[in-house]
C-alpha cells in the first residue's frame, strides 16, 4: 500500500476492485471553466481496458459555455469538423479514493487527440508546458491555493428554483476567525475536511471569513500540478458533500455587495534537489536576485495576464478598494492591500498573488504566475521598492476592471503568445468575448429595478 491511505497505486486499485470494495472509477479532467468533467466507468472495465488505453470524450468539452451550450468560433472543434473525440489518459499519480462517494475512486487525466498529440488548449496541458519551461532551468514549482466559499442553508435544487434569491446564509453576521457561529457549520465543514484527507490531500484547517456563511479551508502546499489537481477535486467534492447535507455553497468571486470569495495563490520555486531558491539569509531583504526578478516579472505582466486570474464577468466585481481584494499592481512584505504579497522567511519565503477569486481556473492562474516569473527571470528585471502603507491609494498601476478589457490585453500580449502559444491565447480570448457578448445581451434585475417605473 502507498503511504497516504487515500492515494492508490494501480495494484491497490486492482486488489480493491477484486475484493468488491471499489465498483466505480471516475476518469476526469479540468475543463475551461475549472470544473471537473469526465466519465464514471465500471471499475472492472477500467482495470481490464481503460487503465492501459484511456477513455474517449467529445472534444466540445473544451469549447462549451457554462450552460454546456456549443459555441461557434473555436479553432479546435466545430460542427464542420464533426465534434470528434479526445482521449483521456489517466495520470496514475493522481489515483485516489473519494470517501464521500461509496465504492468510488478517481483519476485525473491528460488530454490528447486520437493521433496522440496533446490538446494544447486543455488547462492541464497549459500548466505542463510552463512546468517544462521551468524544468529547463532546473526549477520546480510549488503552490497552494486558498479557496473561500459561502454556505447557505438552502440545498442546490431549492436555490436554483428560487433563482438564487432570498437564500439563507449559514450565519447572520461577520464570522472572520469566529468560533461560535462557525460551529453551526462544523458538521458540514468537518465532513469536507475529512473527505479531502481521505482523498489523499493534506488539510490544514478551516477558518471563518467576513461575509455571511463564509469559510476558507486550507491545504498544505504541494507540487504545482498536484495542487491544481487537488483544487479541482476539492471544489467539486465540497459541493457534493454540501448537497448531501441539504445545503449549498458557492465559490463565486462576488455573490453580493459584501466581501467576495478569494483564491489567493502562493507560489515558490525549488531546485531539482529540493533546495529553496527564493530566500537568501545574507541579503538585507532576505530575497535572492532570482526571487526579486520573479516578482518583477509579475508586476510587468500582471495586467496583460489578468484574464488568467480573473476569467469571468463576475470576477471583476470583486476588485474594490478597501475590500481586501486588490486593485493596485504592487508588491509588499506582508501587506494585504497589495496584489502581490511576500510572506514567510527562509525556506518558507514565497509570493502570494491576491488577485484570483474563488471562480478562478487554477491551472491558468498558476501557469500565468510561472510565465510572468520566467519573463522576469529571463530578462533580469529589476524589482521596485516594496510598497509600504495603503496600496489602494498609492497611485500604482491598476488591474483591469472588466472582462472585456482583460481579454483585449491578453489578445495583444506578445508575452502571453510567447509563453502559451497562439492556439491557447486565441482559445481563451474567444471564450471571454463570448461571455461578454452574452452578458451584454442579458437584462438584469438591477436594470428592471431602476428602469421599470422610474425611467
Amino acid at each position: 500500500m502507498t503511504t497516504n491511505p487515500g492515494i492508490l497505486s494501480k495494484s491497490d486499485l486492482e486488489q480493491r476492485v477484486a475484493d468488491g470494495d471499489i465498483d466505480t472509477v471516475i476518469v476526469g479532467f479540468t475543463d475551461m471553466q475549472g470544473r471537473l468533467v469526465g466519465k464514471r466507468i465500471s471499475a472492472r472495465l477500467f482495470v481490464d481496458d481503460v487503465a492501459a488505453h484511456g477513455a474517449e470524450c467529445c472534444n466540445y468539452l473544451l469549447t462549451v459555455d457554462v450552460e454546456n451550450n456549443t459555441v461557434d468560433g473555436y479553432a479546435m472543434t466545430s460542427w464542420e469538423t464533426g465534434y470528434g473525440d479526445m482521449v483521456m489518459t489517466p495520470d496514475f499519480d493522481t489515483l485516489r479514493l473519494l470517501p464521500w462517494l461509496p465504492g468510488t475512486a478517481l483519476v485525473m487525466a491528460d488530454l490528447s487527440w486520437t493521433d496522440g498529440r496533446p490538446v494544447t488548449q486543455a488547462p492541464r496541458s497549459i500548466l505542463n508546458r510552463q512546468i517544462d519551461r521551468l524544468s529547463e532551468k532546473g526549477l520546480v514549482p510549488y503552490a497552494a491555493t486558498e479557496l473561500e466559499f459561502m454556505v447557505f442553508d438552502d440545498n442546490y435544487r431549492a436555490a436554483w428554483a428560487a433563482g438564487y434569491k432570498g437564500l439563507t446564509p449559514a450565519t447572520d453576521y461577520n464570522i472572520d476567525y469566529a468560533m461560535l457561529a462557525s460551529t453551526r457549520m462544523e458538521p458540514l465543514l468537518r465532513d469536507i475536511r475529512l473527505g479531502m484527507d481521505g482523498a489523499g490531500m493534506y488539510c490544514e484547517g478551516v477558518k471563518g471569513e467576513c461575509n455571511l456563511g463564509q469559510q476558507e479551508i486550507g491545504f498544505r502546499y504541494d507540487h504545482a500540478r498536484a495542487t491544481c489537481d487537488n483544487h479541482t477535486i476539492y471544489k467539486n467534492g465540497a459541493k457534493e458533500i454540501a448537497d448531501q447535507h441539504g445545503k449549498s455553497l458557492t465559490f463565486m468571486a462576488k455573490f453580493d455587495e459584501r466581501e467576495g470569495n478569494s483564491c489567493h495563490i502562493h507560489i515558490s520555486l525549488q531546485g531539482e534537489d529540493g533546495t529553496p531558491v527564493f530566500a537568501d539569509p545574507d541579503a538585507e531583504d532576505g530575497m535572492t536576485p532570482l526571487f526579486r526578478s520573479f516578482i518583477a516579472g509579475q508586476i510587468a505582466t500582471m495586467r496583460e495576464l489578468s484574464l488568467c486570474y480573473a476569467p469571468n464577468i463576475n470576477s471583476y466585481k470583486r476588485f474594490a478598494d478597501g475590500s481586501f481584494a486588490p486593485t493596485a499592481i504592487a508588491w509588499g512584505f506582508d501587506n494585504r492591500t497589495c496584489a502581490l504579497r511576500v510572506v514567510g522567511k527562509g525556506p518558507a519565503m514565497r509570493m502570494e498573488n491576491r488577485a484570483p477569486g474563488g471562480d478562478v481556473n487554477q491551472f491558468l492562474a498558476v501557469s500565468a504566475l510561472i510565465a510572468g516569473g520566467l519573463y522576469g527571470i529571463e530578462n533580469s528585471l529589476e524589482l521596485p521598492e516594496a510598497l509600504e502603507g495603503n496600496a489602494y491609494t498609492s497611485g500604482a498601476e491598476r488591474l483591469p476592471t472588466t472582462l472585456a478589457e482583460a481579454a483585449d490585453l491578453f489578445d495583444k500580449s506578445q508575452i502571453a503568445r510567447d509563453a502559451f502559444g497562439d492556439e491557447v491565447v486565441d482559445h481563451y480570448v474567444h471564450y471571454a468575448r463570448v461571455e461578454v457578448k452574452a452578458f451584454n445581451a442579458a437584462v438584469t434585475d438591477w436594470e428592471r429595478v431602476r428602469g421599470f417605473e422610474r425611467l
